[in-house]
């Protein structure tokens, strides 16, 4: 579904991806671990069209992406969920869902989708026409996953969904993300750094550190390899 080949990334002068290779096959759950600055944000932000990559190739169902704008990705199916949530504060909660519909026009469909995220997220049905702004740290999380959701995105980028937050919503957090991919056979490419969670959820893992792609195994080898346990699970060898 997603190829990312020989991908370099740069801010300015500073060069943040160094000949990254990813693939993800449709309905898996991938994640990315690493320290911070590892590079794994911009991954996203190369997938998405936020920070074009200045090399290399990004194609989606076997079409080049790697030169579209923001918005043209969007429109092929990739939605992302940034770090820091970013939810639109001065919107109501349903408001804030109809901008992840915009490109729709389907409103049969935008309706039923509204009430799928309400049972997924009762919270967010209780504070339907609450600013978003007013919201917990949690339920902006919430939000911001909802509103991703609302485009029906075939491929979502999730980064760091636990960071800030309580264990308990974080847990809600991640069961949702598992259900998401479950029903609606959405593929997940997640940026966490809760390594510990993220291979838990994830089939397959890549490990970064910095700009570079050091080690890709399937989930369940990752969370048992020694060098990963040391350094990003928080356990000695």
């Amino acid at each position: 579904m997603l190829k990312l080949t020989n991908i370099q990334t740069f801010y300015g002068n500073i060069q943040a991806l160094k000949d990254v290779d990813i693939e993800i096959s449709e309905g898996e759950i991938i994640t990315l671990i690493g320290a911070n600055g590892a590079g794994k944000t911009t991954t996203l932000m190369s997938v998405s069209g936020i920070v074009p990559p200045r090399t290399g190739e990004i194609y989606f169902m076997g079409q080049p992406i790697h030169q579209m704008r923001p918005d043209e990705i969007v429109s092929l199916g990739i939605s992302q969920v940034p770090e820091g949530r970013r939810i639109f504060p001065f919107l109501t909660v349903t408001e804030n869902l109809d901008m992840g519909a915009f490109l729709r026009t389907d409103k049969e469909g935008i309706r039923e989708d509204m009430e799928y995220i309400f049972g997924l997220f009762p919270i967010l049905a209780d504070r339907r026409n609450q600013a978003g702004g007013t919201l917990s740290g949690g339920e902006q999380q919430m939000l911001a996953i909802s509103r991703a959701i609302m485009a029906r995105p075939r491929l979502l980028l999730l980064d760091e969904p636990s960071l800030g937050l309580a264990p308990i919503i974080v847990r809600q957090i991640f069961d949702i993300i598992s259900k998401i991919n479950s029903e609606h056979n959405t593929t997940i490419f997640l940026v966490e750094q809760n390594a510990n969670l993220a291979l838990k959820v994830a089939r397959r893992g890549y490990v970064m550190e910095n700009g570079r792609i050091i080690l890709t195994d399937s989930a369940k080898n990752l969370l048992s390899n020694e060098e990963v346990k040391k350094a990003y699970l928080g356990l000695s060898t």
